[in-house]
């Protein structure tokens, strides 16, 4: 009787300790590809240029003050410099755009230039409002819900789940086919940017750079980066494939790494 006990003892924290496991690499490891944004103390200060109508401002702001509730780093928006429908990158900070980009089957794109082979040295975020203004994508909570996503890949964080019928997570790093509970980060987010962050230093910035890294190909700045064809090779595609990877590879640690959110195929989220 006592061994039956003991077996059944063992067995359950067998159970126990993978689900811890299973826990900690689901919710807190979810960061992509170990990109990061040079700097030489914590917490930094990044600058998000502002090229949003006034439709996307509320959201844009939200999630500015949301990431920035990290203990790492600070958001700060400041005035855009490129146009919204070109939505070219600026040195040393990220630019966010919205404009009609067309039937191209994206709803966001992040899109972050690394040198180095893992800093980040200018970042892009997205939004088409082909799609944002047409059902289900036009309401507030798929525009938050989308642009806090997009800007959270710029700074190096992927998802924590991309199954898009799982149970909300209560995370904007959560796929989902409804996204009211998914608008906002939450502390796995925080957890995980405090473990890119705090576990990695650097002896220099890609941070408020005026000009690109010198080593940089020029290339990497004269390119239109709006199609897959643009994008280079597919890296990585989720299971449904709503959400793919492209790496662009200039060669000597020099890429562009495109995130892509596609809208659902059957024109209905669900």
């Amino acid at each position: 009787m006592f061994k039956v006990s003991l077996r059944r003892l063992l067995f359950i924290s067998v159970l126990m300790l993978c689900a811890i496991g299973f826990a900690v690499r689901s919710f807190a490891d979810h960061s992509w590809g170990g990109y990061h944004w040079a700097r030489t103390s914590n917490p930094f200060t990044l600058k998000v240029g502002d090229n949003v109508s006034s439709t996307w401002d509320a959201h844009l702001n939200v999630a500015i003050g949301d990431w920035s509730n990290s203990d790492v780093l600070n958001l700060v928006k400041v005035a855009g410099a490129t146009k919204p429908k070109s939505c070219r990158p600026t040195s040393g900070q990220i630019e966010v755009c919205n404009a009609s980009y067309g039937n191209t089957g994206w709803l966001g794109i992040a899109q972050i230039w690394v040198t180095g082979g893992e800093h980040i040295t200018q970042a892009i975020t997205k939004v088409n409002d082909y799609y944002f203004s047409r059902a289900p994508y036009n309401t507030p909570a798929w525009r938050q819900f989308v642009i806090c996503q997009e800007i959270g890949h710029d700074f190096g964080l992927d998802h924590q789940d991309e199954n898009f019928t799982n149970p909300n997570l209560g995370s904007c790093m959560d796929y989902t086919n409804d996204p009211q509970t998914n608008q906002h980060p939450d502390s796995h987010d925080f957890q995980q940017l405090k473990a890119i962050y705090d576990d990695h230093a650097d002896s220099t910035t890609t941070i408020g750079s005026a000009t690109p890294p010198s080593s940089m190909p020029p290339a990497m700045g004269q390119i239109d980066f709006d199609t897959p064809a643009q994008w280079g090779k597919l890296v990585r595609s989720s299971a449904n494939g709503r959400a793919h990877v492209y790496d662009l590879d200039f060669g000597g640690g020099h890429r562009v790494i495109t995130h892509v959110l596609w809208a659902d195929p059957r024109g209905d989220a669900r």
